[in-house]
């Protein structure tokens, strides 16, 4: 029995025995530890480079989770197209295939988009690791860039073409495809606005054959977010304080061809404004003294532009009393059941905040000097929204940009902020050519060279000849708009002008001379101009059926003139001005040398008023006397002649004194013109035709001819006429047609139906 019992356990001991000894560890030092590291395959690569990449070393055992994360590791330099790694008896050994090296890059079948375009998109460049994901990566960033430009059946096929020394040639061929256009925009839910009304506030548009210059007929998803914003701020321009756009789909046909834009929206009530209140929490702040800054009334339908633009002139009125930190909010109360919107707006003082610095981008040609000193704010100054604002439109107004973005951002303390301002530069300078005709000047052709932005420093300069029927002329011009780095305007005239005056008072005129201008602002509105001229003024080819004052005025004068102007100029923009108005007062002295001696004064007014949207009304007025001084009387080119373009339906030098018996328009020491005109858009035409129409009625006089004969007829009566016109925008330039009737004359006035004004550069 003992003997069996020590058998079994015998028999017991060796089994575990058999079981332990393969895993032990003396066993493993001598059977299972890496000897040596092998690498095979690395051409431009070192072997220790390689071994880096490891996870494992010689002497190391071989385990293989670090064996499997070191293949990972080495696959993730980008390196390698293939990588091994194998046991070979105490050798581990690594196999790698070295990823060829990018020799050139070549698009073929690319016209829309050029080489230089495409390769500053796609990562892959000559001299780099050429990898299959930065290709895939690569073809869809070239399949990107034609979709934003409307062409998605575009297709890119990355071809590979080996070289010796393991390196490659990538070539990219495209295929373009057509244009996928915009066949139709739809709009679902709307109820107050027709499609056709919609279409017109959205940038996104249908293709039509007139929109071969734009490419707004084409599908972008980044200007479809931009219509989704264009319609909410249009509905609550318009008292749809509830709108949403539930959604825009873009829908591609099958055939990659045309793009179905649907809008779903939900207009939901319209509000009117109720209670307008003004609360403040600012000392001795009387709310009344403000009140008139707002532009909205009780009543009216509520509009959250006019909200904005009424908290933007809150901010700049109390600013203006003092106030440096200002906060103001609206607080809405909206009473759906009444379907009323009482505003209050809530002036607080606002945090203590002061303008860190100013930071400027986006400028390549444009020097950062020139974009602060528009600027209203500078460094250090107390941060003001009113004068952000007004600096953003002065920058506007300079023309040089096509986009001027100014944002203030949080500065390195919680009272300073950091102005951002971004700009695109666009053209400034011009070489044009080109050829027109108009009633007053007939036929013509012009030429000339002007750059805006001299050399990035904003000065203006301009050469310039012009040749038509009547007028010939040639001119240079220089304006540097900070003389002496101060806020003065300055500048110089050359100029030789002749002018055939035939038709109209049976002579032809030849100045030449030299014009020195200076200006500076007063006033952020308020600004005072000089100028002094010198020139050489000839009466000539002058006819024996003229009249006895045109010859007596035949000959030549030296005009020495001195001008002084004030101008106070409210209008939105100098450019294309749509609300607020400008007056001017100026005065001519000819008397500091040469030989003609008077005084001449003229003040005028625009006043601008937005009716509608696009719809605006504008009314004008002028007036001015000339009197001759130190005993000399009023030369005949000093004196004031109207017509034409100032009063319309009447032919130009058409009002005024006139010699019955040649017929010859002799101008007036006094006269006054006003227009009242209100100009639209044409219903159903798209907006980015360009046509724009118009109704008017002008009205003037011109009197007084001193010494006067029984020849001159002179009248100081109104002259009224009223008419209608239509202005095209074209690719071949603007067009002008106005038609005016007299309905107000005298009988020697001369009149004119139709006046035509073309022309354009190329």
């Amino acid at each position: 029995m003992r003997r069996s019992v020590a058998l079994w356990v015998s028999v017991f001991l060796l089994g575990i025995a058999s079981v332990w000894l393969p895993s032990c560890p003396l066993r493993a030092q001598s059977d299972e530890i890496i000897s040596k590291i092998v690498v095979e395959g690395a051409q431009r690569v070192e072997a220790n480079t390689v071994r880096s990449y490891l996870l494992v070393q010689e002497g190391d055992a071989f385990d293989s989770d670090r064996i499997d994360r070191s293949l990972k590791s080495l696959f993730a330099t980008g390196l390698f197209a293939d990588v091994t790694i194998q046991r070979e008896g105490e050798s581990l050994v690594i196999r790698v295939v070295e990823n060829p090296v990018i020799n050139r890059i070549a698009f073929e079948g690319n016209d829309r988009l050029d080489d230089e375009t495409l390769e500053a998109e796609i990562s892959l460049r000559p001299r780099v690791i050429y990898t299959r994901t930065k290709v895939q990566s690569d073809v869809k960033r070239i399949l990107t860039l034609y979709r934003r430009s409307g062409r998605f059946a575009a297709t890119v096929d990355p071809k590979v073409i080996q070289l010796p020394q393991n390196r490659v040639d990538v070539v990219f061929e495209i295929h373009e495809g057509a244009v996928t256009a915009i066949e139709n925009i739809r709009f679902v839910g709307n109820k107050k606005f027709s499609d056709s009304r919609l279409r017109e506030i959205i940038r996104t548009k249908e293709s039509r054959w007139w929109r071969f210059l734009s490419s707004d007929d084409t599908y972008d998803p980044d200007r479809l977010a931009l219509d989704r914003e264009l319609l909410r701020r249009f509905y609550l321009s318009e008292g749809y304080a509830d709108f949403r756009v539930e959604s825009a789909l873009a829908e591609l046909t099958p055939n990659r061809e045309d793009f179905f834009i649907t809008f779903t929206v939900e207009e939901g009530k319209r509000y009117k404004f109720g209670d307008i209140g003004i609360e403040t929490t600012l000392r001795d702040l009387d709310p009344d003294k403000v009140r008139s800054n707002l532009d909205i009334d009780s009543g009216d339908w509520y509009d959250a532009d006019a909200v904005e633009k009424s908290i933007d002139d809150l901010n700049s009125a109390v600013g203006n009393l003092g106030y440096a930190f200002v906060d103001v909010r609206p607080r809405l109360d909206r009473d759906r059941e009444t379907e009323i919107i009482n505003v209050t707006f809530e002036i607080n003082e606002g945090p203590r905040v002061f303008v860190e610095r100013i930071d400027i981008t986006g400028n390549v040609r444009t020097i950062d000097k020139v974009i602060r000193r528009e600027f209203r704010i500078v460094e250090g100054d107390a941060f003001n929204a009113a004068k952000l604002q007004r600096s953003r439109q002065r920058l506007q107004d300079l023309d040089y940009f096509e986009k001027v973005e100014v944002d203030e951002v949080p500065g390195s303390a919680p009272d300073k902020a950091v102005i951002k301002t971004a700009v695109e530069e666009k053209s400034t300078g011009s070489l044009s050519v080109g050829a027109g005709f108009s009633t007053a000047s007939g036929a013509l052709v012009d030429f000339s060279v002007r750059e805006r932005n001299l050399l990035g420093h904003g000065q203006d300069l301009r050469v310039g000849l012009s040749l038509g029927q009547k007028n010939q002329q040639v001119d240079l011009s220089f304006t540097e708009p900070y003389f002496l780095d101060r806020d003065i305007t300055a500048g110089f005239d050359v100029f030789y002008v002749q002018t055939d005056r035939q038709s109209e008072s049976s002579f032809d005129t030849s100045d030449a001379g030299i014009a020195l201008r200076g200006g500076y602002p007063i006033t952020e509105r308020l600004k005072e101009d000089w100028r002094y001229s010198f020139k050489r003024a000839e009466i000539k080819n002058v006819p024996n059926k003229a009249s006895i004052y045109v010859k007596e005025a035949e000959g030549t004068t030296y005009p020495s003139v001195v001008s002084h102007t004030l101008t106070y100029d409210t209008t939105n923009s100098k450019i294309n001005p749509s609300s607020g108005y400008v007056t001017s007062f100026s005065t001519d002295f000819a008397g500091l040398g040469g030989d003609v001696k008077y005084l001449r004064n003229r003040v005028s007014g625009k006043y601008f008023y937005p009716v509608a949207d696009k719809w605006v009304l504008q009314l004008g007025a002028s007036a001015g006397k000339v009197t001759g001084i130190f005993g000399d009387e009023v030369d005949l080119l000093d004196r004031f002649f109207i017509g034409g373009d100032d009063i319309r339906g009447f032919a130009t030098d058409g009002v005024g004194p006139r010699d019955d018996d040649a017929n010859d328009a002799l101008g007036g020491e006094w006269f006054y013109s006003g227009t009242t005109q209100l100009s639209f858009p044409f219903f159903g035409v798209p907006a980015e035709l360009g046509l724009l129409g118009r109704v008017f009625t002008d009205f003037g006089s011109a009197w007084q001819l001193d010494p006067s004969g029984p020849t001159v007829e002179d009248s100081s009566t109104i002259r009224v006429s009223v008419g209608f016109g239509v202005t095209w925008v074209s690719p071949f330039g603007p067009i002008g047609v106005d038609v005016g009737v007299p309905v107000k004359k005298e009988s020697f006035d001369e009149s004119e139906l139709l006046r035509i004004n073309f022309g354009t550069s190329f």
